[in-house]
Formats: C-alpha cells, structure tokens, sequence
C-alpha cells in the first residue's frame, strides 16, 4: 500500500489541533509555537503533494480509497486534480501566516470581570479549520465533502464568537454583543445552506445508488446513468445554493461584512481567503461535473448574479467608514468575477478563475493582515480616525500601498493576470457580461485608493503620530506575501500549468469549447 499522503496531510492539523488544545493554559507560548510548528510541517507535506503531483497524468492522483459506510455506499475515497493542489497549498502556505500575525490576539485580556477564551483554544481552531478545509479539497467521495464542508462551521463559529476583535468604538459589551449576532448569522446563513445541500446528495444518491464523483461522473459520461432533465437541474440548485452561500454570492452574502467586522484580523483572512474557497472550488468539482447539463441552463441567471456580485460589492466598498468592512466588500466583488470565470464556460475564464482564487486569498491576507496590524496599534477600525501614517511608520504605509494596489489588480501583481483572463474568457462567449464587468475594475481604484489615501497621507493626527513601524514579527508575515504577489504577478506559470489540465476536463465535462475568433488570422 503506498503511503497516505493525502489523508497524513489532513490528519497533521487535526491532532496538531488536539494536541494544542491539551497544553495548560499557564503554557500558552508553547501551545503557540506548537501551532505553528504543525502548520509550517502542513506547509512541507502540501508542497510535497504539489511535487509529486503529475500535471499531464491521470485526473484525480495520489488517490486513497477505503470501505467506510458499505450499506449506503458511503467510502473513504480522496484524490487531487490540480485545482485542488493550488487551493491546499494557498492554504498550507497561509495558516502559519493567519496563526504568527495572531501570536498575541487570544492572549487573556482582563475586562471587568470577564476573560478572554484560553489562548490555545484559539490556535487548535484554527488548526482544525485547517485540517476540514484540506479534507474538502481533498474528498472525492460527495458523502464525506459533505460531512467537512458543514463541519468547519463549528470551529469558524468559535473562533468569530469567541475571539472577536477588540477595537470597538461603543465598549466592549457591545463589542461581545456584536460578536454574536456575527457569529449566529454566519452559522445560520451556513447551515441552512448545508441542510438544502444534504436533501441534494440524498436524491443524487436515489438517482446514482452512490457517493462516488468520479464513478457518477463516469456512468453519466459514457450513458450508464442517466438523469431526468428536471431531476439534474434541482439537484445541481441544491449544490449550488449551499456554495454560492459560502462563497458568497450575492443575495445570499450579508453574513461576510459582520464576520469579517466582528473578527479578528487573521480569522477574518481564515474566512474570505481559506473557507469561502470551499465554496468556489466545489462549483467547478461538483455542480460542472455532476450536473453538466443543468450548469449550462443556470449559467445566465448565474453569470448575472455574478455581474451584480462584482458591482454592488464595489458600490458598497466605495462608501465604508470601517476599514474591515471595505474589504469584505471587496472580496464579496471579488468573488463575483471568480464566479463568472467558471461559469463563462471557457477555458480561459476557469483558469482564470482558480488562478484568481490563489491570488485574492495571498493579496487579502496581506491587506487583511496589514489593516489588522495598523487597528492594533490606533485600536480602532474607523477610517476618520487615521491620516499621516506614512510619516510616522512608512514600512507600513508602504505594504499597505502594496496590499491595495494588488486589490485593485493592478499589473505586475498577481491578480492582475487572473482577472484579466476572466474578462477575456468572458468576453469571448458573454461580451455584454464582460464589458459591465469592467466597471468593477473602477470601482476597486476608487476604494482602495480613497482608502490609502484617508489612512496613510495628509497631516498627521495626534492619535498616531506615536504610532510604531512594522515589528519583526510582522514584517515576517508580510514580507512573504507581498513578494509572493510580485512574483505571481510577473510569472504565474508555475500555478497555470498545474491548473490548465484540469479546467480542460472541465470544460470536456460540459461538452464546452472555447469560442473561435470571428476573424481569421492572417495567413
């Protein structure tokens, strides 16, 4: 039997999670470290999947298989295409960076007569959010995707409720009041998303007689199984209801302001940049695969909410006061043009929307990261209350600058080459689609620009004319990130060859091709 590296992968957080939560709690530092030690060992173990993964070799590789409920035709069955290697290592290589730029945001805090949850609760969270986040990657059996999908929902729910931000302009009492309309309305809006999602698998297990992705879509590919037009287009609803919710996709998006608000810096980067990628990452594994024919009648009802996605999230950007609210409204825009890369239906539209996954959650966890450090330090998320900090701490101001340039793609950052190839394989199919499209473009220079330029220029206010430059440990997370965005932004050819194999399948599974150019060339 050859070694599990899949299921060792998963499993290494997980009791890294456990084992934190065992440490006393008079010995926080060390259940730091320990935290962050499993994460860079998650980190070794995803960049041995992406070396060992072969990018011209069968679809689904480093494949484990096992008997787990035989009644239902329930199996333990992982495997990795290439998109799901370039989302496990975004998220290996983010969680040491969410977990060091946390290093103090659990520590006990005495407030009346309340204290702060223990500290290694707060790191064995984020830990175990690790761990189901890769399993759902990993999961080719639709049962056991199921079972992780819902399940990070209990450590995201602690984890917002628990260990909110502190800076609140009103006390802490509503602060912790907040915190928990936050964190029921993520969990609300989540689990109904799942219960609609579980009636799905249960009829696509009535139709199939199992769980299996890659023997469903087998018998559907070579005609074995056959599915009932109306049958298809309600199971593929279900799906895609439940990830559209965390993905998220507007209408159903209101959750992500008030979670990303409410947390801290770096579970706020946990949700937007690692969890709400489930939600993307599964439209392109299961609602294209399983229901082909139900995702090309959905696509233009999808691709407009998608197009309103992208605009109104910039629209609501453009006239945030709160710095945490901005960006979960840029992300919510971001989303929508991941979302229309997938469902144009063309190869370049989806390479560039996994491509586009990769880049949001590296350019968000350094703006993310960058705006938590900057709240630290004023205690406050209000935009009003910054001006001049460029003068007074021009490491930070810089990467910031760095941070919301990359948001609004500008070139020669990563995002850049991703969104461009959604607009391209857009236009090609939907021109009207993509030329609004564009307008989102605008919009993202206004509010990031409006908000460098309220924080980090002008005079300089009393309140942060002290305020300290980058510390050590923070230009260790930033500087990663920030190079990470250049590099990927001039040379994005080590994830686009991992990806393009597996969009073509995609795109095969649809029984889509690429539209000819109406000119020919010149011969």
């Amino acid at each position: 039997m050859s070694f599990p590296l899949l299921t060792v992968t998963a499993a290494l957080p997980a009791v890294g999670a456990i084992a934190t939560a065992a440490v006393p709690a008079a010995r926080r530092t060390a259940a730091k470290w320990l935290a962050l030690l499993v994460s860079l060992a998650t980190l070794v173990l995803a960049i041995v999947i992406a070396v060992r993964f072969d990018p011209g070799g069968e679809r689904y590789q480093l494949t484990e298989s096992h008997a787990w409920i035989a009644d239902f035709g329930v199996r333990y069955e992982l495997g990795v295409d290439g998109i799901a290697v370039a989302l496990i290592a975004l998220t290996a290589l983010l969680i040491p960076f969410i977990i060091l730029a946390g290093w103090h945001d659990a520590d006990p805090l005495e407030t009346g007569s309340k204290r702060w949850r223990p500290t290694q609760g707060f790191f064995a969270l984020i830990l175990a959010v690790e761990a189901m986040v890769i399993l759902s990657f990993e999961a080719t059996d639709v049962f056991l995707f199921y079972i992780f999908f819902e399940a990070m929902l209990i450590p995201m729910y602690f984890l917002i409720g628990g260990f909110g931000d502190r800076a609140h302009e009103h006390g802490e009492k509503a602060a912790a009041t907040q915190r928990s309309y936050a964190a029921v309305k993520f969990l609300l809006y989540n689990l109904v998303g799942g219960l609609i999602m579980l009636a799905a698998v249960i009829g696509l297990y009535v139709v199939a007689g199992n769980f299996s992705l890659t023997e469903i879509a087998e018998a559907r590919a070579n005609g074995s199984l056959e599915m009932a037009a109306s049958t298809e287009r309600w199971l593929f609803l279900g799906f895609f209801f439940a990830f559209a919710v965390k993905a998220p996709l507007w209408p159903l998006h209101t959750w992500l302001p008030n979670a990303m608000q409410e947390s801290t810096a770096p579970v706020a980067v946990l949700i937007t940049a690692v969890v709400d990628k489930v939600g993307t990452f599964a439209m392109l594994r299961f609602c294209l695969q399983l229901f082909p024919e139900a995702s090309k009648w959905a696509t233009p009802a999808i691709l407009v909410l998608a197009l309103i996605s992208i605009i109104y999230g910039a629209l609501l950007a453009v006239g945030q006061r709160d710095i945490k609210r901005l960006i979960a409204y840029a992300s919510i825009s971001h989303f929508g043009f991941i979302i229309m890369g997938i469902f144009a239906m063309t190869s370049q539209g989806q390479s560039g929307a996994t491509l586009y996954m990769v880049n949001h959650g590296i350019s968000t966890a350094a703006l993310m990261l960058i705006a938590g450090f900057l709240i630290s330090r004023r205690g406050s998320r209000l935009i009003a209350d910054y001006g001049g900090v460029q003068k007074v701490a021009p490491v930070l101001a810089g990467t910031f600058l760095i941070g919301s340039l990359a948001t609004l793609s500008l070139p020669g950052l990563a995002p850049f080459v991703s969104e461009f190839l959604v607009l391209v394989g857009t236009f090609t199919r939907y021109p009207v689609i993509g030329i609004i499209a564009t307008f989102g473009i605008v919009l993202a220079a206004l509010y990031t620009l409006v908000l460098y330029q309220r924080t980090m220029t002008g005079p300089v206010k009393p309140e942060v004319s002290a305020m300290p430059d980058l510390r050590v440990r923070e230009l260790v997370v930033v500087a990663p990130l920030v190079v990470l965005l250049i590099f990927l932004g001039v040379y994005p050819k080590p994830v686009t060859d991992i990806v393009d194999p597996a969009v073509k399948q995609t795109m095969s599974d649809v029984q889509k091709k690429d539209p000819q150019p109406e000119v020919e060339a010149a011969k």
